[in-house]
């Protein structure tokens, strides 16, 4: 796969259509947006503005009514459901605001399971877990569950999981949605200071403000129209 275009994540003319019965809902309308290398994004907008349907289609996580993708070069829409996975797991990380952790594992399992769906050796993929956990400040929490963690420090393990595969691009919706002032102002350093480090994109959507005023480029999503 290409990894040599000027843009890390793109979409042109993006649509999406939901349908219930007789009733059709136009959720984005056309929106245009292009990421380059070791930017900053937030996409802001009201509830059931479509930020969380805009951040999938960027992910490849659903299609597109109409419009199309390109993740590094690659058109989303040409390529197989397997293909859609590698190239995710290739160059995306995703943080969410309900973390989607696995509470049968540890935090150095939890951080190394993208890599280890690639097939890569255990030992390997748990000494970069543990960089990566050190680097978010959770070297002491390599052996706890997740339920044995704070919100703050599953969205810290979240992100080292994101991370783990040193992606071009991070999609984060509301991380720090469920966080205290203190714990999410902790979690945004740590998102700028791992931009800085790692040149790694982020597109960021949420509600708070403050948050979307400190990034590079901030963006409203109103009326489907991406502004």
């Amino acid at each position: 796969m290409s990894s040599s275009a000027s843009s890390v994540l793109s979409c042109q003319g993006l649509t999406k259509t939901f349908s219930e019965g007789r009733l059709y809902v136009e959720v984005l309308k056309g929106v245009e947006l292009t990421v380059s290398s070791n930017e900053l994004i937030a996409i802001t907008g009201t509830s059931g503005s479509g930020k969380s349907t805009l951040l999938h289609l960027l992910g490849a996580l659903d299609r597109p009514t109409s419009g199309s993708v390109s993740i590094v070069g690659n058109d989303v829409a040409k390529l197989t459901e397997k293909k859609k996975g590698q190239l995710r797991n290739q160059y995306l990380g995703f943080v969410y605001q309900f973390h989607h952790l696995l509470p049968e594992f540890n935090t150095v399992e939890n951080v190394g399971m993208p890599l280890l769906i690639r097939g890569l050796k255990p030992k390997w993929v748990e000494e970069k877990a543990k960089k990566l956990l050190d680097k978010v400040e959770l070297s002491h929490r390599f052996n706890h569950r997740i339920g044995e963690l704070s919100g703050g420090e599953r969205q810290r393990v979240a992100i080292a999981r994101a991370l783990v595969t040193e992606p071009v691009c991070v999609l984060a919706d509301e991380p720090t949605g469920n966080l205290d002032n203190k714990t999410a102002e902790h979690v945004f350093e740590l998102m700028l200071s791992l931009n800085n480090e790692l040149q790694t994109s982020f597109i960021v959507v949420t509600h708070d403000l403050d948050l979307a005023a400190r990034m590079q480029r901030t963006f409203l999503l109103q009326e489907g129209v991406l502004s």
